[in-house]
């Protein structure tokens, strides 16, 4: 009897929404993202910058970040499957 290893990777799926600057550099309002199972909020960030670009890499050290409607303070957070992760620049106001 032979076996075989199972060579798939588990995957999570998410929507990244990017804002302002964001929505700028990388060059879309939004798009599905697919990162291994138990990837983090610093591995996404990492995967967007080096998808887009420096213009996206240089928002995104200095952007904060929402999961699911929640800011986040952890960049080691896990990102769970079918999550909404929104990229949020620093805004100008007054």
């Amino acid at each position: 009897m032979s076996t075989t290893a199972d060579t798939r990777v588990a995957t999570t799926t998410l929507t990244v929404r990017y804002f302002a600057g964001a929505k700028a550099a990388a060059g879309t309002r939004g798009e599905d993202v697919t990162v291994p199972r138990g990837a983090t909020v610093d591995d996404l960030v990492t995967a967007l910058a080096a998808d887009h670009g420096e213009a996206l890499a240089r928002v995104l050290a200095a952007a904060s970040f929402l999961l699911d409607e929640v800011a986040v303070h952890e960049r080691s957070t896990v990102l769970p499957d079918g999550a909404v992760f929104d990229v949020l620049p620093p805004f100008a106001g007054g």
